[in-house]
């Protein structure tokens, strides 16, 4: 039987949802089964987890077939999704951040410098608050602040990545733009993992062209939760790492080598060096003054102070190549210290600076009061990376200083100050002792406490309408005083502390008219930048 003729007893290829290839089989999935009956001798129909599903023997079907019928569901897919690209409003929306115009968006993607702009793309579910099938939003940008929306660059229309292109990096090489990815698919009653390492292709750096999977079966030693392919060259090979999860529910990296981007064979597992976790997501690997470094998220760490609950986790540890590019992980540090900062991803500016930016939001965390208005989640802003006499430094990128508007001076003190802006740059010093309460009104506020007893700097964001996830992070300070550079953007705040030293990223929701400052314990001068908003999609 022809893939033609499935089609057709579909109801045509608008009635089809998505299409699957598991083993020897060929499924389409329908939005209406009222056309379905009666069927022919080898077609079944069955109905899964609420969705109607068509299967057959695949035969001698090929993937060109299979890729002609993922290039119509892709534009219909595209087209469905046109009306979810209108912002809805939102109180809680940032000035100047990326987020989504309707529905979640998660892990930043294939973020680099190609022919002369920035390339970021994000993945997005359209249709609700919930991780789902995920799409790969396309957005360029001159200067990495004001980005500008090009394409749904993937969506999920192909057989082998029905479920969602989840996340990759990207290659610019040859004038060319690859796009690494993992394709995930889920089957039957108990969404069996289907999970292959997929490529995608520019010319022109706007349309994308699916190549299907690069790496179709797993290694040995591994479950499916194998993802999120990082392509770098050295040595005189291009090599691909890959977040996975052992077969023993442990966190490691998978390596796999090729001469030409399209043929790779699997190399090994690494990592055991360090106990880190059940599984490893989001590898990036770059190098600062000479020295290598590896950024992932190991999931399932435990942490000792009681407020810390969440076992997901960001963390950057030097790595070193040998001259046949097997990795060994050195000591390693946190990234981020606050709530919400998760699957970074870097690329290198033309003056040779290493910029990163993340999700900030968690992957369990979807009952923010955002949802109200049909939208979760945004990107972090854009922070350089350095790595200065051995110490590991994280700055607001330069080019954020185009946002500032005229500086204001300021006395804090128990008495409010109205920062008259619900999107800010403010710098001061808190001396041990104090607390600094943001984005105060009435009832709520978010405090910076320099809790001279524990000899920590605690980041509380109870008293917000924060509805899900912890509400108190904990940083350990050893330094005699506390220079703080503080980003606000509505429903937002990142802390930078000791001139880079370490990171504080946080979701914080107040009602709009919550934009007044205080400091107990003491007075401090400050400078606060009102910042302007940015074309960054889909700012408010």
């Amino acid at each position: 039987m022809s893939l033609d003729l499935l089609i057709e007893l579909a109801g045509g290829i608008d009635n089809v949802r998505r299409i699957l290839s598991p083993s020897e089989f060929v499924i389409v999935a329908v939005h209406n089964n009222e056309c379905c009956h009666p069927l022919p001798d080898g077609v079944t129909s069955t109905l899964v987890l609420g969705e109607w599903q068509l299967s057959m023997s695949r035969g001698d079907i090929g993937d060109d077939e299979l890729r002609q019928v993922g290039e119509k569901l892709a534009k219909q897919q595209r087209s469905r999704a046109q009306p979810y690209q209108t912002p809805t409003y939102s109180p809680y929306r940032p000035q100047w951040h990326i987020s989504p115009p309707q529905g979640l968006l998660n892990d930043p993607n294939g973020f680099i410098y190609h022919q002369g702009e920035y390339h970021l793309f994000y993945q997005w579910y359209p249709y609700a608050c919930e991780h789902k099938d995920k799409y790969w939003v396309h957005l360029t940008s001159t200067d990495l602040v004001n980005w500008n929306y090009q394409s749904l660059a993937l969506t999920p229309s192909d057989w082998f990545d029905s479920h969602g292109a989840f996340s990759g990096h990207a290659v610019s090489q040859d004038d060319g733009l690859y796009l690494f990815y993992t394709g995930n698919v889920r089957i039957g009653e108990q969404r069996h993992r289907q999970t292959t390492q997929c490529l995608a292709y520019s010319q022109d750096g706007r349309s994308f062209k699916k190549c299907g999977p690069v790496i179709r079966h797993l290694p040995a030693g591994v479950t499916e939760h194998i993802r999120d392919p990082k392509v770098f060259f050295a040595n005189g090979e291009w090599v691909m790492l890959l977040g996975a999860q052992t077969t023993e529910l442990t966190g490691r990296l998978a390596v796999y080598r090729s001469t030409n981007l399209t043929d790779w064979q699997f190399d090994g597992l690494y990592g055991e060096e360090i106990a880190q976790g059940y599984m490893w997501e989001c590898p990036d690997t770059f190098i600062l003054n000479e020295q290598r470094f590896f950024v992932f998220g190991p999931q399932g760490i435990k942490d000792d102070n009681p407020h810390h609950t969440i076992g997901h986790q960001n963390r950057i540890y030097r790595m070193s190549l040998d001259d046949t590019n097997h990795p060994t992980l050195h000591e390693g540090w946190q990234l981020d210290a606050g709530f919400d900062f998760y699957a970074p991803q870097t690329t290198q500016t033309p003056d040779g600076r290493r910029v990163m930016i993340g999700w900030m939001g968690l992957p369990d965390e979807v009952q923010h009061p955002s949802c109200d208005q049909q939208w979760l989640h945004q990107l972090t802003t854009l922070r350089e990376i350095h790595w200065q006499d051995g110490q590991l430094k994280q700055y607001p990128a330069q080019e954020l200083q185009q946002l500032r508007q005229a500086p204001h001076q300021l006395v804090l003190s128990a008495q409010c100050v109205d920062a008259q802006s619900a999107s800010y740059e403010l710098h001061l010093e808190l001396e041990w002792g104090q607390e600094l309460r943001l984005m105060a009104g009435s009832e709520h506020y978010v405090s910076i406490i320099a809790d001279r007893e524990r000899g920590v700097l605690r980041l509380d964001r109870q008293h917000t309408q924060i509805r899900q996830g912890d509400v108190i992070r904990e940083l350990v300070l050893d330094s005699a005083r506390i220079a703080l550079v503080i980003f606000v953007d509505h429903s937002s705040l990142e802390i930078f502390i000791n001139r880079g030293d370490k990171v504080m990223t946080t979701r914080a929701f107040v009602p709009s008219d919550a934009t007044n400052i205080h400091l107990l314990g003491g007075k401090a001068q400050a400078t606060l930048y009102p910042l302007r908003a940015a074309s960054a999609p889909f700012s408010g």
